[in-house]
């Protein structure tokens, strides 16, 4: 292979999105809060979006993500995120309202809060990222973990008639009719996260259409949590997605999805 040269035509393959700050990560090696950080940035940037955002990211992992998306910031208790993101929502008409959690934080802690945001129809776009654990509190048992994988409170896998089933919140919140879209991707592959990025655009442009909540859920790994190295990690996505199946589950302006009623005024 020859060496380029001054003559050597080139051309920009990628370049770090102006949302995305220039900075080292404090995540743990090979997690993937960072990709969905990336396609945060790419969409809001795309979309314009930057400068009328506001984020509510709580307690946990997801917390960190004011330190690496350039938009303004709002932390909120664990879980409560939606709740905070409606108070925005009400004072902040003109805003673009973003929040971002976790597992725990969304299907646990949070579900009363997730369900009845949805419940509201708030204008509000929501990112889930699933990795079935609770990354920064030891590795315990979340509501997404898998029957029969091993954490920090199940060290001997979870069990369905000891700690119940993993719950499919995605679905649950799409059968609300306040929810206008709802989706799930992942992060297995450089194809999926091209149609994550998609789901992500469309999840904000639900916001702007004014028609109801927006969620994607993202499938993402937890290496140091699963006790797996980086690579090994990424793969076992392909079984996560077993138990949650990725793809559009409502889009409610496309027609796509569970038909419900409309909610009475």
């Amino acid at each position: 292979m020859t060496a380029p040269t001054a003559q050597t035509p080139r051309r920009v393959i990628y370049r770090r999105p102006d949302l995305l700050a220039e900075k080292s990560t404090s995540y743990c090696p090979g997690c993937g809060h960072g990709v969905v950080h990336r396609l945060l940035a790419e969409v809001l940037g795309e979309l314009d979006l930057g400068r009328r955002t506001i984020a509510v990211a709580p307690v946990g992992c997801s917390v960190f993500a004011y330190e690496y998306l350039r938009l303004d910031f709002v932390e909120a208790p664990h879980g409560r995120a939606p709740a905070v993101a409606t108070g925005i929502r009400r004072v902040r008409p003109d805003a673009f309202v973003l929040t971002y959690q976790g597992d725990g934080d969304l299907a646990a802690i949070g579900t009363a809060e997730i369900v009845h945001v949805a419940a509201r129809g708030e204008a509000i776009t929501g990112i889930f990222v699933n990795n079935g654990i609770y990354g920064m509190t030891g590795g315990q048992m979340a509501p997404t973990t898998l029957l029969g994988q091993k954490t920090t409170s199940t060290p001997l896998g979870r069990d369905a008639h000891l700690a119940g089933f993993p719950i499919p919140i995605t679905e649950m919140l799409a059968l609300v009719p306040g929810t206008a879209y709802a989706a799930r991707g992942t992060i297995v592959d450089a194809g999926s996260i091209g149609k994550l990025k998609a789901m992500i655009r469309r999840a904000c442009e639900v916001q702007l259409e004014g028609t109801g909540f927006a969620l994607v859920e993202v499938l993402s790994n937890c290496p140091v949590g699963w006790g797996m190295d980086a690579p090994t990690s990424i793969a076992h996505l392909a079984e996560v997605a077993e138990t949650y199946p990725v793809g559009v589950i409502l889009d409610r302006a496309k027609g796509v999805g569970v038909r419900l009623a409309p909610a009475e005024a």
